[in-house]
């Protein structure tokens, strides 16, 4: 007897799912949380400063909420590391405890800058989503929003964010999560990009894209076509 695969349009109801961001008052984690809180969604941004967490997430929409990063861990369904990398490792692996049984999306890129611009920096573990799989063994660890403009998710003047983001882990129920999380904001769509040893070259193809938008002034992000 045969079984029909899934179809991977099919993803999860996320209406009442909390998102949580660590480093969440950083460009990168407050532009998100400001996207996903016009989406909707309840939100709640993290920091080693729960006061600044707090006024960040005030002048947010909708429904956010500032604590310090481990109680944002501990409140959130699924939990955003968006952490520079120089302290990512420091970070994930002192969340460890608050982070267990969380779906953790890690969306930093290992990105060095030089008078030539910027270039992928090697990571050990193969990449930043794989060093925190590894520092987070009891967490669902997925990559993704990696090609995201922090400019454009913090420009109030633009509505919808043009971009496909790229979805990788090896837990399928953890990616059809995040996928669904990304379809709630205009103009996104989420797509399943592989497993998480694929992860090292999605981060790094955001060098190519940094490049890019030096040479034409732009914000580029990634469709896929077909799809």
């Amino acid at each position: 007897m045969t079984t029909t695969p899934p179809d991977p349009r099919d993803l999860p109801d996320v209406s009442g799912v909390t998102v949580g961001f660590i480093g969440g008052t950083g460009e990168q984690g407050r532009g998100l949380a400001r996207r996903f809180a016009l989406a909707g969604a309840d939100v709640i941004l993290g920091s080693r400063d729960s006061e600044r967490a707090g006024a960040a997430a005030a002048e947010l929409p909708g429904h956010a909420r500032g604590m310090s990063n481990a109680d944002c861990a501990r409140a959130s369904d699924v939990v955003v590391i968006a952490v520079p990398w120089d302290g990512h490792a420091e970070t994930v692996a002192s969340l460890r405890e608050a982070l267990a049984g969380k779906i953790v999306v890690d969306c930093v890129n290992p990105l060095g800058f030089d008078k030539q611009g910027a270039f992928a920096l090697p990571v050990p573990e193969g990449s930043a989503a794989e060093q925190a799989a590894g520092l987070l063994p009891d967490s669902r660890v997925v990559s993704a929003f990696h090609h995201v403009s922090a400019i454009l998710l913090l420009d109030e003047d633009v509505d919808s964010i043009e971009t496909d983001v790229l979805v990788l882990g090896d837990d399928r129920e953890a990616t059809d999560t995040v996928q669904a999380l990304v379809n709630l904001i205009p103009g996104m769509r989420g797509i399943y990009g592989g497993r998480l040893r694929n992860a090292g070259q999605v981060e790094a193809f955001t060098a190519n894209l940094i490049s890019m938008n030096r040479r034409y002034k732009a914000h580029a992000g990634v469709r896929i076509t077909d799809v």
